[in-house]
């Protein structure tokens, strides 16, 4: 049996594998997508204060700390039963809003955007970053660099920093904004939502406006028929920061809808052996495997999902964009993962747009930022929606407010059921009769990609014992020794 390996795979946050292993006559046998390294902050995050969680848990990743940050923080509001005051509600949101569009930024431009622009078949070398401001031009590379430098400003104004933000506490926020800063941020937060528009308009030239990747996108090879799981506001609208969580099944009729707190009632973990990280699906169906369907509790957190779940968006730009996509695409849901990129163009756009509404609210420099917590600490849970899909910190404390027990579902999580159907089914479609081609390996890695995985703080610690395997070749690359520890 032939094994491929692509590793590391590329164009994504942490580390991961694809292993492809191909029968007698060259066709995929079986193909695993595993995730060899450890982070563990559930296990060291037990006996700190529940206080330090928003400044501790956004070190699991420099991508993206500030979904961290605020569920944290969320969850911490709940340990203490305290309501944050309006002000510092609409300020830690104004925040989110701006990394949001820095961060979605950074996926389409630099990690999934290289795919299309620069086409599937481009060389290494040109399938970047780089190669894709040299063919579209400077000026989307100072675009690029404006909004991700506007994004990072508002969130050292508000929180502190511009990386691990750290004003959100208990009950709030540790200082709120000025006027002039407000009007500074007003002024940033208009030439986002310039920039969404420029995205997106962007996507329509270079890639709704080419047969062949329209074809990609709505072709079998990525197309997964799942449940769809998103925040929404009470209107049942696309929320990044607060709501109930909404999973709607493969045909778009709404399965369930819960508060945080209630998560563990809808959400359970499965686990493989080859991995680290934990597969969860919707208690209510059951673990049937990887396969699609609406009686498998495989469900997606992403984009694309997010909108899927949700019945529009609450601010006009990104709302006509809304529309548009499902027009174009044949209705709702959408099960094509690839158009998750065009999905996230349009969450940026809607990012931005709440950005300036937060920015322009009279009550968003209100000196009244921060309640006192007055209950004694026990247990909360706190969700937002991170980027990479909905976010779940859950913490149990002691009367002292020490964490005694931290349960975490990071977004990448929730989709790694999805990235492992989708790279085996894109492996099985692509690889027939040992033909593998570096283009074709990279069309498998796009599989993934679509979904924006970030392994760095998705994995989790198996229960009792660590698996380990350790790797060791020479300086041709052969293979000296295989250690293996539980596995």
């Amino acid at each position: 049996m032939q094994r491929i390996s692509i590793d590391p795979v590329t164009r994504l946050e942490g580390h991961g594998k694809i292993e492809i292993f191909l029968d007698e006559k060259g066709n995929v046998a079986n193909s695993y997508f595993q995730i060899p390294e450890l982070r563990g902050f559930e296990r060291f995050v037990v006996g700190r204060p529940i206080e330090e969680m928003p400044l501790l848990t956004n070190r699991i990743c420099g991508v993206c700390p500030e979904a961290h940050h605020m569920a944290a923080s969320k969850a911490a509001d709940a340990v203490y039963k305290v309501d944050p005051p309006r002000a510092a509600k609409m300020l830690r949101e104004l925040l989110y809003m701006a990394f949001y569009c820095t961060d979605h930024t950074t996926h389409f431009y630099a990690l999934g955007g290289p795919d299309f622009v620069m086409g599937p078949d481009a060389p290494v070398a040109e399938r970047n970053i780089l190669g894709v401001i040299h063919k579209v031009g400077l000026e989307i590379g100072g675009k690029v660099i404006q909004m991700r430098k506007y994004g990072h400003t508002v969130i050292e104004m508000i929180g502190g920093r511009k990386v691990h933000p750290c004003t959100s506490i208990p009950g709030g926020l540790t200082k709120g904004i000025t006027e002039e800063q407000r009007k500074e941020i007003e002024e940033m937060g208009r030439w986002a939502v310039e920039f969404g528009q420029f995205s997106l308009q962007l996507f329509n030239d270079i890639v709704l406006g080419n047969q062949a990747y329209v074809d990609l996108i709505l072709g079998d090879i990525y197309t997964h028929r799942t449940y769809s799981m998103g925040v929404v506001d009470q209107n049942n609208k696309v929320n990044f920061y607060d709501g109930k969580v909404r999973v709607v099944d493969p045909n778009g009729k709404e399965f369930v809808k819960y508060e945080p707190k209630d998560y563990a009632e809808h959400i359970a973990e499965h686990v493989e052996p080859w991995t680290y990280l934990k597969f969860p699906y919707l208690k209510k169906v059951g673990w049937k495997g990887f396969v699609d369907g609406e009686d498998s509790g495989v469900y997606m957190a992403t984009p694309l999902s997010r909108l899927n779940a949700s019945d529009g968006i609450a601010t006009p730009l990104a709302q006509e964009q809304h529309e548009k996509f499902y027009a174009t695409l044949g209705g709702k849901p959408v099960h094509q993962r690839l158009a998750t990129h065009w999905a996230r163009l349009i969450e940026l756009l809607y990012a931005a747009e709440r950005w300036v509404e937060l920015a322009t609210d009279p009550e968003i420099t209100s000196p009244n930022v921060h309640a006192n917590p007055t209950e004694t600490p026990t247990e909360g849970v706190g969700i937002v929606e991170a980027p990479r899909g909905t976010l779940t910190h859950h913490y149990w404390t002691d009367e002292r407010g020490v964490v005694t027990k931290a349960n975490l579902i990071v977004g990448t999580t929730n989709n790694y059921a999805p990235i492992q159907m989708s790279t085996h089914k894109a492996a099985t479609s692509l690889i027939k009769e040992g033909k593998v081609t570096e283009g074709l390996l990279n069309m498998v890695e796009m599989a993934f990609r679509a979904y924006d995985p970030c392994f760095g703080c998705a994995t989790h610690s198996l229960p009792g014992q660590m698996p380990l395997e350790i790797t060791i070749r020479n300086s041709a690359g052969e293979l000296v020794d295989l250690i293996k520890q539980f596995c």
